[in-house]
């Protein structure tokens, strides 16, 4: 479902949160009080427009209340933030995302009206911190301390096995569950035992942390044996 999309604040997190956005094919503004940055990302999104978000009258001017989602990524001060916040559900935007830089600065924006509060700093650093252990995973998604999602580009010792013999599946070696494979553009959701790896193919994995960074260690071992 594509939608029309506010970012305000075009900092480091802003600037990519609205080209992936765009890139999805939504229509996307992006405004921040810095014109060099406006500059800087209007080909890479639908509107650009240079306004001050703490502002109510710039937010009634633009129509900030006919847009489905309203991202509030200004990082200046807290302050800014949550006078944003304020304003745009004053103003009567439907759904507001909020980016916090602490548990305080989060439960106020829940407080006064934020729907979605995002943590970006520290969902980086648990990535990270996963990304450690897990260095054949090329992306991770985390669901609990230790346990998450993982995205795998496939390791030749792999290539050419079922998913039974490679070790895969909650019975097997590593109580891994295959959520699904990528082959080119085919995705083969919940495949079977008896489905093959090939070469190329993207695996996106659920597992407990520690048994996967295991399997996959012993897995690499026993194929330079």
């Amino acid at each position: 479902m594509k939608g029309q999309i506010a970012v305000l604040g075009i900092g480091r997190f802003g600037y990519s949160l609205a080209c992936m956005l765009y890139e999805m094919g939504h229509e996307v503004m992006a405004m921040d009080i810095d014109m060099k940055r406006v500059q800087v990302i209007s080909p890479n999104v639908t509107h650009a427009v240079q306004g001050d978000a703490t502002d109510e009258s710039v937010l009634k001017d633009m129509g900030i209340n006919e847009f489905e989602i309203v991202i509030v990524a200004v990082g200046s001060t807290i302050e800014n933030s949550v006078l944003t916040t304020i304003l745009l559900k004053k103003l009567g935007v439907k759904y507001v995302i909020a980016r916090a830089i602490s548990d305080l600065h989060g439960s106020i924006l829940h407080k006064i009206g934020a729907d979605q509060v995002v943590f970006p700093q520290r969902d980086m650093g648990r990535r990270i911190a996963h990304g450690v252990m897990l260095t054949d995973v090329s992306d991770y998604m985390s669901i609990t301390s230790t346990y998450g999602i993982s995205k795998i580009d496939t390791p030749l010792y792999f290539e050419n096995k079922t998913l039974s013999e490679s070790g895969f599946g909650r019975k097997g070696e590593g109580e891994i569950a295959v959520l699904l494979i990528q082959h080119d553009k085919e995705i083969i959701i919940s495949p079977g035992e008896e489905d093959i790896i090939r070469e190329g193919d993207v695996l996106v994995l659920a597992s407990d942390d520690q048994k996967l960074a295991k399997f996959l260690a012993k897995a690499k071992e026993d194929a330079s044996e």
